[in-house]
């Protein structure tokens, strides 16, 4: 046997017999790309202690991944189905494990930011790799059940950061959450040769490079622009990117839809089943990672985890994506995918109705069950979702369509951060300003306690130190008036200092069951769009099944004329041989 595998899946007769092993490679790498977002989160108080991060630059940190991620995959994914799927996915390990690397060694925002940056390009190479590798190794009947088990990897990975990053931070710095990554690639990388077979299009025409340039353009412009706008205002640069966005996007469709070879045929959105599904996938994970982003601040610092506590509480979450994605592989053939994704999403705007009722009382029990069903609801909607999308494109297109369902994820995402994370901090803001209406606290304590939920604690925590400082004063004082004066002093401090950490708590709260409302409200529309575009009865042969039937007669019926012209040709010899002995 040989330690290398050469053989290309498109040229075996029958299915590759380690196949559930390549899937274990490919859902390791799967793995490390989405806990190096989720890990981050829990990192990130530390890192930006260290380094004196601005609220800008912890934003472009985490953003700076997002970026090339979202903007390089349709692009990448042609490419690696034009050359090799594998190679391409080897290739993103090497830039992805080498932009850890530099993270581990980065001492100063502007470095991390650009090792963040390096990792997105790794991670753009491996994402559409490994769901078009997955596509190509194995037979249509199994796929669907290889891309539910691919599907709740995404989902534990989600979970499983912030608990590898929360238990790397009891002994060790920030920087060991990008070191961790190096290794778990580097086995990636010898499995990846060892056991899955090399891939690419039968034949593929030359790239459309002029609309894989177009799509980088108005994809990295428009995540760009939803980073920028609600962070930091709508100002020359977000106006600029939104701009870049719209005409990038007109001119992008224009030329796909005049090329004869285009790097993606964007008619395939006019199919309810592909636009539904993208549609579907999208609103999900803008859903997800909006509320992890604040389910996260919440456990943190109005509960008072650490970073390990968090993750471990966050792992109901993962556990249920199992569970629903066990339920999607026997409930879809039954019912049709229509019906399981209507359920998932369904579901999913339940757990986020459920989180309305947080409130300043309320303990991480009240947490548990939204957690379940979000879980739930996300293993019974993105795998039917998924599998339909890349059975939208034919063998020779796996990479780009795996691209498809990864940038509507990824778009999904960077939404759900910017649009539910911009309402939280206005939410708190205006809540925080609510609940210490007449207090003493200073304004420009005040400001810099709606910055933010931490900065909130820390404003709180600040004056409770003053507070001891006063009471200490009035231990030491020899004047009996003066000692008086400063433990009433230090009372009143204490007094403030429970007031505002009250405060911040209620109004973190207030405004988590708050955007959760707007959160639920836009998942459900959603879920009314997505049942309206996803056809009732599914067609029973798709595109690329057709696709495929059409090469297998062609070739049959070019074997049977082989066969003939062999005949033909036996025949006329036998004849020539026998006019020669007769004369």
């Amino acid at each position: 046997m040989r330690l290398v595998m050469t053989e290309p899946a498109e040229r075996m007769d029958r299915p590759y017999a380690r196949r559930w092993w390549a899937l274990l490679v490919l859902c390791l790498s799967l793995l490390i790309i989405v806990m190096a977002n989720t890990a981050l989160t829990v990192a990130a108080p530390d890192m930006t202690k260290d380094l004196g991060l601005s609220s800008a630059d912890l934003q472009w940190v985490i953003d700076g991944y997002t970026v090339p991620y979202a903007a390089l995959m349709l692009l990448l994914g042609a490419i690696g189905d034009k050359y090799s799927r594998r190679g391409a996915l080897v290739l993103g390990l090497v830039v992805f494990g080498g932009g850890a690397v530099f993270g581990y060694l980065a001492d100063s925002a502007t470095t991390v930011i650009a090792a963040r940056a390096v990792m997105g390009v790794g991670a753009a190479l491996i994402m559409p790799a490994t769901l078009s590798l997955l596509a190509a190794t194995f037979p249509r009947a199994e796929r669907a059940k290889a891309i539910t088990l691919w599907t709740a990897t995404a989902g534990l990975a989600i979970a499983a950061g912030p608990v590898v990053a929360g238990a790397l931070l009891r002994d060790h710095g920030w920087s060991s959450t990008f070191l961790i990554n190096v290794p778990i690639a580097a086995v990636a990388i010898v499995a990846a040769l060892v056991l899955v077979p090399p891939s690419k299009a039968g034949h593929h025409d030359r790239i459309d490079y002029v609309g894989g340039l177009l799509s980088v353009v108005w994809t990295g412009a428009l995540v760009y622009m939803i980073i920028e706008g609600p962070h930091f205002g709508w100002g020359a640069k977000a106006v600029g990117a939104a701009v870049a966005a719209g005409v990038g996007l007109v001119a992008f469709v224009l030329w796909e839809l005049r090329h004869p070879r285009p790097i993606l045929d964007v008619r395939r959105f006019t199919g309810r089943r592909f636009a539904g599904s993208n549609l579907a996938v999208a609103l999900f994970f803008l859903a997800v990672f909006g509320a992890f982003y604040y389910l996260t601040q919440h456990l943190q610092f109005v509960l008072g985890y650490d970073a390990l506590e968090t993750g471990v509480r966050m792992l109901p979450l993962a556990g249920a994506v199992f569970v629903g994605s066990a339920l999607t592989g026997w409930l879809t053939p039954r019912v049709g995918m229509k019906w399981t994704v209507g359920a998932g999403m369904v579901g999913g705007t339940a757990a986020l109705a459920l989180l309305t009722r947080v409130d300043a009382a309320s303990t991480y029990g009240d947490f548990v069950a939204p957690l379940i069903i979000l879980g739930l609801a996300i293993g019974l909607a993105l795998s039917p979702c998924t599998d339909a999308i890349m059975g939208a494109f034919p063998e020779s297109e796996l990479g780009v369509g795996g691209a498809v369902n990864d940038t509507s994820l990824e778009l999904g995402g960077s939404l759900g951060i910017a649009i539910l994370g911009s309402l939280l901090a206005t939410s708190y803001s205006d809540h925080l300003s609510d609940a210490t209406a007449g207090s003493k606290l200073p304004a420009s304590a005040l400001d810099t306690a709606q910055d933010s939920v931490g900065a909130g604690y820390a404003v709180a925590q600040g004056i409770g130190e003053k507070a001891q400082q006063a009471a200490a004063q009035a231990q030491q004082a020899g004047d009996p008036q003066q000692a008086a004066q400063l433990k009433q002093q230090a009372g009143e401090l204490a007094a403030g200092a429970r007031q505002m950490a009250d405060a911040v708590g209620s109004a973190f709260s207030d405004a988590v069951a708050h955007t959760s409302l707007v959160g639920a409200v836009i998942l459900g529309i959603g879920t009314v769009l997505v049942a309206v575009l996803l056809p009732r009865h599914e067609a029973a042969v798709t595109e690329p099944e057709a696709e495929k039937k059409a090469g297998e007669k062609a070739e049959k019926k070019a074997e049977k004329a082989e066969k003939k012209a062999e005949k033909k040709a036996g025949e006329k010899a036998e004849k020539e041989s026998a006019d020669s002995a007769s004369g």
